[in-house]
This record gives structure tokens, C-alpha cells and sequence, in this order.
């Protein structure tokens, strides 16, 4: 199961992540997790949110670079190793590991938000190893 991701491109001047959170605040959109990454010309802003769709939408029409990216949110035990064993069955099967970042949603498990270098390979080596994953609308 993928779920999408919004990311946005940003100049890296004071007060433009602000503008981007009042863009997804005004249109009702809620930020689940979120990443922030620089270099010393721009920015990337990496947001999961209950409302990909729509948070896109508002960001493009108010003039924002952004697009739509899958990605997979892996459920992860709150045990030693667990994010280790789930990371070596990713390298066992040859895929790469883009990114990654954490996310929480709440009970038992801490979740990740993994961009793989093969969406379709991610997703059977996920269901083939029984490594739960969350869409969209699980985040609701």
C-alpha cells in the first residue's frame, strides 16, 4: 500500500515555510508528518497530510512548486531491531532507500514514511515479508 506525499520546493528565505503551512491551515488541510531538508538555495519540504490531493491543489494555485510522490509509511515495532530487520529485508532484496523520515500515528508502533528506488518491487517485497504498510485513508 502506498500512500502520497506532497513536495514542495522552497526558497530558503525567512518566513516561506510559514506561507506554505497558511496555504494547507486556510484549505484545511492537516499535516501528519512532516521533513525539511536545505541546501543553501532552496529547500525541500516533504509533507504527509490527510488531504495529499487538495494540499497540492492549494499549494500550485498559490504559486508554489510542488508535486505528488508515493511512498510507503511502514509500520514499525517498538522493540530493538525492528527498523534494523525491516531495513536489511529493503537491502536483501536489492531496493534502495531514498529517504526516509519518521511519522506517528498513534498505539502500539512507530511508523516510517520510506521512498524506495522501485515503487512496484517495494510494495511485493512489503506484502512477500508480511511488513505492514498504510495508505491515505488508514491516516484518517
Amino acid at each position: 500500500m502506498v500512500a502520497k506525499q506532497i513536495t514542495v520546493f522552497i526558497e530558503n528565505r525567512t518566513g516561506r515555510l510559514g506561507d506554505i503551512l497558511d496555504v494547507l491551515k486556510e484549505n484545511g488541510v492537516n499535516i501528519i508528518s512532516m521533513s525539511l531538508s536545505d541546501t543553501s538555495d532552496y529547500g525541500l519540504l516533504r509533507v504527509i497530510s490527510d488531504k495529499p490531493q487538495e494540499g497540492k491543489a492549494a499549494l500550485s494555485a498559490a504559486g508554489f512548486s510542488c508535486m505528488l510522490s508515493d511512498v510507503f509509511i511502514v509500520k514499525v515495532p517498538h522493540e530493538p531491531g525492528a527498523l534494523q530487520n525491516i531495513l536489511r529485508v529493503i537491502s536483501d532484496e536489492a531496493l534502495g532507500v531514498e529517504y526516509m523520515y519518521g511519522l506517528s500515528v498513534g498505539g502500539d508502533e512507530a511508523s516510517i514514511v520510506v521512498k524506495t528506488s522501485d515503487l512496484e518491487k517495494a510494495n511485493e517485497v512489503f506484502e512477500k515479508h508480511k511488513i505492514e504498510t498504510l495508505s491515505d485513508t488508514d491516516l484518517h
